[in-house]
């Protein structure tokens, strides 16, 4: 049953600061914007939440730009000096608009052209996704394969959490119900990129599986190689064992070996375990075939 919109509490700051001044004085208040799956919730009276704070007209959190500097794949901290910077309030629209985000980062315009339809494109924020925490989030694997990091403000301050870090469980992060995700960082990739999603059809469906991957050039006599995948665990699963063996010249059945040590994926209403297990391996080989290719 719908949950009756009397029971409901919102609020509309119009600036950044007062936005964070609200979840300083009231941290029982939900971050909303797009609003593609508090809606679903309402809707369907699955949500617990009764307090918003509506972020949608804070233009403070928008925009994607380019930060200077260079740093390469698998870099420490530094990586976030540059690459882009994209705002928490971009939505999947803009981000495949953007020439900059198709140039650098094309695995996320694939992954944004996935999100649903036009609609929920138009309206679907990246900030959204990530705060959604969701395993099954499209972006989450991208972000992951990236190298990202996650800013995080407060009253009190800021602060940036490697992605790889943020998640501590299902839909659960170290984002304090004080703080906002108020933009995204990435560092400059160098390397092939390559995303994909497995799901019930081939457009507008919730996945089954999905892999981001950065195939980079050699150093050392190793590869850099980042492997990320969506919807086999409770959170995105960076698969660094796997990853390390591609990168020391491995072969693809080693990797895959692996990588089944490093995802657990259940069964559910979309598909069984044992079938993201495969599918995952064959991902890996396709991936690793076409970036080599």
């Amino acid at each position: 049953m719908p949950v009756d919109a009397r029971a409901l509490t919102l609020h509309r700051p119009r600036t950044l600061k007062a936005a964070l001044a609200l979840l300083a004085a009231e941290p029982a208040l939900t971050p909303i914007a797009g609003c593609t799956d508090v809606m679903v919730g309402l809707h369907f009276g699955t949500s617990e939440r009764r307090q918003f704070i509506d972020l949608w007209p804070l233009d403070e959190l928008r925009g994607i730009t380019a930060r200077s500097g260079r740093s390469s794949l698998g870099a420490t901290r530094a990586a976030a000096d540059g690459g882009l910077r994209i705002g928490a309030l971009t939505t999947y629209t803009e981000i495949i608009a953007s020439p900059m985000v198709r140039k650098r980062v094309p695995m996320l315009v694939a992954a944004a052209r996935e999100v649903g339809g036009a609609q929920i494109q138009n309206r679907g924020t990246i900030g959204g996704n990530i705060a959604n925490a969701s395993p099954a989030g499209d972006t989450l694997p991208v972000l992951a394969a990236a190298g990202a990091w996650i800013v995080l403000r407060s009253a009190s301050g800021e602060r940036r959490v490697p992605f790889d870090e943020f998640y501590t469980g299902y839909r659960t992060s170290v984002r304090r119900r004080d703080e906002l995700i108020t933009a995204i960082e990435m560092p400059a990739i160098d390397g092939r990129q390559w995303w994909r999603k497995v799901g019930t059809r081939r457009a507008q469906a919730i996945s089954k599986i999905m892999i981001a991957g950065v195939n980079g050039p050699a150093a050392g006599g190793r590869r850099r190689v980042r492997m990320a995948f969506g919807s086999v665990a409770p959170t995105v699963v960076l698969a660094t064992g796997a990853a390390a063996v591609l990168a020391r010249g491995g072969s693809v059945a080693e990797a895959q070996a692996a990588l089944a040590r490093e995802l657990t994926p259940i069964d559910d209403v979309r598909s069984t375990g044992a079938y993201r297990q495969q599918v995952a391996a064959n991902l890996l080989t396709e991936f690793w075939e076409s970036t080599n290719g």
